[in-house]
């Protein structure tokens, strides 16, 4: 308590000894800062920025002797300093403004010192005209400025253009590197896939002659093993299994058969009779479903030929068909599957065979023998006895088939008949039809024969009509043939060339072949003495000349014939006589004819009766 009335007492004894010492030269100061500030108002109204200045000192110096941040004797006489200023300089400023003067308090009653803010005016006025010039230079160097900020943006857009370009061609230069490496790495790769393919090559040949020799021991223990007979107790190997099954199916087992055939399959021997026998097996039990289950599951897991193409067989018809011709297709040089699908046209299996079934079937059994070469076909095979079947129903069944190979032997063949009124072109097909069709040419719609009033006892349907007509002005072309097969495939189109010059020679020439008793007639119709040869005469298209001998002398006389006629060939001229007179001794006559193909007849031999 004393020592704050101490401190309430020191203060004002304080404050008066700071203005007795420095209020004396702070307050002249103040005047004087005043007086000048007064002078120079018309440049700037200094005395209000001393007051501002000198106030805000006041008040921060103040503030740190209250908050004791300052001792109070050294502070307060910079506190008394700065409120006299403040309080002298906002004085002047306060009257300035009341009085509204714009040159001071002072100029306004001392001439001299309005003469001297004149000449301060000058410079003022200098001082403006600085500032002008400061002013439009500043605006001058922002234009520059604003020049030369587009001139760096130009020049750093061509700087970022050149290092997009220069980061392209790095880039670009990256991307050429990396597919060279690319296309390097590429031909690594292609030579070392190459090299791969080689190594599986050699690994698959290696392979298969090790599955070779593995069947060909199966096959020698089966062998034995069915040459002891009996059940083995525990089998462990494939030709164990396969024996046992065969063991179990032969004594009507079929439970223990199908698991034994099943252990079989699980060794994934790739050899095609034991599948052939077991999906016999569960056909029967079954049903075709059932069989393609079980060999659908064990192509999923096995990796043997066989087993797919067994699977493929129980399917039916044009489905197994399809997937037979699939394996073919992509195994082309797996044997059995050649005679397997040579059943498929079969006679057994069709019940009737169209020629094209009976190509099909000769095609493939040539194949399939084909690999029996060198013991192809062993490596198929765990029991022998069922290669050496199919080899005799292969060769049986080619010796039946004859040379049905041959396309040019069962081709369609047409045979051209003129007559007075046109052409009768007569159809031959080399198997039964149930319709036949022709084109005249290369394109346009073909035309059916129609059919007979019968039937064909073959095929229990009508019969086709195997002839059509064209009239006598037919020129020479093409002329098409189609038929349907008794199953309803179409075959064909043969093409078949139609000469009309040629058809005429050959028909009449065939008929003088066929009916060559009638070339010479002696005494005809009881005209003594008389030779005649009409019915050559006729057929004269066919011939180029006739020589014939009387009674066995040499052929050294001709019977001139007049010149084919076309458009009538049958016609005998009317200034024509068809017959020759000979004496009462000639009691035979001998005759030759010379086709105009070059051909010649036998020496034919006629007796007069």
């Amino acid at each position: 308590m004393a020592g704050g009335i101490g401190m309430g007492g020191a203060a004002p004894s304080l404050i008066r000894a700071s203005l007795g010492r420095t209020g004396r030269w702070a307050t002249g100061v103040a005047f004087v800062g005043g007086f000048i500030s007064d002078i120079l108002t018309p440049l700037a109204p200094f005395a209000a920025y001393i007051a501002l200045v000198a106030a805000i000192a006041a008040v921060i110096i103040a503030i740190a002797i209250v908050l004791r941040l300052v001792l109070a004797a050294k502070a307060l006489p910079a506190l008394v300093f700065a409120s006299t200023a403040a309080a002298v300089a906002g004085g002047v400023f306060a009257v300035q403004k009341q009085t509204n003067s714009q040159n001071g308090l002072v100029a306004g009653l001392v001439p001299a010192v309005a003469e001297l803010q004149r000449s301060m005016g000058i410079v003022s006025a200098k001082v403006a005209k600085i500032e002008q010039t400061v002013t439009e230079t500043q605006k001058t160097v922002e234009t520059v400025k604003q020049s030369t900020d587009k001139v760096l943006q130009k020049t750093d857009e061509i700087a970022s253009t050149q290092q997009q370009q220069t980061e392209q061609g790095a880039q670009t230069q990256k991307t050429v590197e990396a597919v060279k490496q690319t296309t390097d790495t590429l031909a690594d790769t292609v030579a070392a896939g190459q090299q791969q393919q080689q190594a599986q090559a050699q690994k698959l040949q290696a392979t298969t002659e090790q599955i070779a020799v593995s069947i060909d021991t199966i096959a020698k223990g089966f062998a034995a093993l069915a040459a002891q007979g009996g059940v083995i107790a525990e089998p462990k190997r494939p030709d164990e299994f396969y024996h046992n099954a065969r063991v179990y199916e032969l004594s009507g087992d079929m439970l223990n058969a199908r698991r034994s055939y099943l252990a079989f399959a699980g060794f994934d021997v790739d050899a095609i009779d034991p599948y052939t026998r077991f999906a016999t097996l569960l056909r029967v039990q079954d049903g075709k479903a059932g069989a393609r289950e079980v060999f659908g599951a064990l192509a999923d897991k096995g990796k043997a030929l066989s087993i797919k193409l067994v699977h493929a067989l129980q399917f039916e018809d044009a489905q197994r068909l399809q997937k037979l011709n699939a394996f073919v297709a992509a195994n082309a040089d797996f044997a059995p599957a050649y005679f397997l699908l040579s059943q498929e046209f079969s006679e057994d299996r069709l019940g009737f065979q169209a020629l094209s079934d009976k190509r099909s079937e000769a095609t493939a059994l040539t194949k399939f023998l084909s690999y029996e070469k060198d013991g192809g076909l062993l490596k198929y095979f765990v029991d022998q006895t069922q290669l050496a079947d199919w080899l005799d129903r292969s060769r049986s069944r080619l010796a039946a088939l004859g040379d049905v190979l041959d396309a040019k032997r069962f081709a369609p063949t047409l045979t051209p008949m003129r007559s007075n009124q046109g052409w009768s072109m007569t159809i031959s097909i080399p198997e039964p039809a149930t319709g036949i069709s022709w084109r005249m040419g290369d394109s346009g719609p073909f035309t059916e024969t129609g059919f007979l009033a019968l039937n064909d006892q073959t095929t229990g349907k009508p019969m086709p009509n195997p002839s059509f007509e064209l009239p006598d002005s037919t020129a020479a072309g093409s002329i098409a043939i189609k038929y349907l097969e008794v199953s309803g495939r179409e075959t064909g189109p043969f093409d078949i060339r139609f000469d009309p010059e040629t058809a005429l020679q050959q028909g009449n020439k065939q008929i003088l072949d066929q009916f060559w008793t009638s070339w010479i007639a002696f005494d005809a119709s009881g005209n003594r003495g008389l030779v005649y040869f009409s019915q050559m005469l006729s057929y004269r298209c066919a011939i180029k000349a006739v020589h014939y001998g009387l009674n066995g002398a040499a052929l050294d006389k001709e019977i001139k014939m007049p010149p084919c006629d076309p458009k009538d060939p049958y016609a005998i001229p009317s200034e024509y006589q068809p017959y020759f007179k000979v004496a009462d001794s000639v009691k035979s006559m001998s005759v030759q004819v010379t086709y105009t193909d070059g051909t010649q007849s036998p020496v034919r031999e006629y007796k007069r009766q």
